[in-house]
């Protein structure tokens, strides 16, 4: 059987199409309900969790930004960076240089569960950046980082340090590494069927004929 790659699954994968695979297994609360969306530029983004914690904070940080660095630092080819902040909007935890520098350890793209910053310079980066939205303030004294490379959760959805992540438009879905041989297989599998079906319903074919035929929506 042919390994599908990463690539692959960055040319023909969705969210929509990996949660239906993850459904057919039986993992039902593979996504975030809260939205978590695209800031800076389109498209799929497919990779490799590597994870960050985050806190909210009042006081001088006597060490800013030491683990968030060190985590941007450690990243590797086809990392997606998690940043867990509990939907925390009390500064902008992620931004450009800090873009520039996990781009340049081999970080695909940026998942925050809170805000950035930055946004139309990264945009400008053409670097994907997911948030639940913007804030102008710095994270010096307001967030940090508090482990790094640990299992997160993200509004009851366990993301593990090296799972699979899809995330677009529609939202950001972590695949178990226990079942990630058998999901890819199935969201493969689905996306080509439904190239069938929509060919099949542009050539003429009834919605419920198609179903039918096919088993596929």
């Amino acid at each position: 059987m042919t390994p599908i790659t990463l690539p692959m699954m960055r040319q023909h994968f969705t969210a929509a199409v990996v949660s239906d695979a993850l459904d057919s297994l039986g993992y039902r609360r593979q996504s975030p309900r809260l939205p978590i969306r695209p800031l800076t530029v389109p498209g799929v983004l497919v990779g490799r969790c590597k994870n960050t914690l985050w806190t909210d904070m009042a006081h001088p940080d006597p060490v800013p930004y030491e683990l968030e660095l060190r985590a941007v630092d450690s990243c590797q080819p086809d990392d997606v960076l998690i940043a867990a902040a509990g939907g925390s909007f009390r500064s902008g935890i992620w931004g450009e240089l800090l873009s520039t520098a996990a781009r340049n350890s081999g970080c695909v793209g940026v998942i925050v569960d809170g805000a950035v910053r930055d946004v139309v310079r990264m945009r400008e980066m053409g670097f994907p950046v997911y948030g639940r939205g913007v804030c102008v303030y710095d994270s010096r004294d307001r967030q940090r980082v508090v482990d790094v490379d640990v299992p997160l959760e993200i509004d009851g959805v366990l993301f593990e340090p090296g799972a699979l992540v899809i995330a677009d438009e529609d939202g950001v879905v972590v695949v178990p590494k226990a079942v990630e041989a058998e999901a890819v297989r199935r969201a493969w599998d689905k996306v080509h069927a439904e190239n069938e079906v929509r060919d099949a319903i542009r050539a003429g074919l009834k919605a419920t004929a198609a179903f039918e035929k096919y088993g596929v929506l």
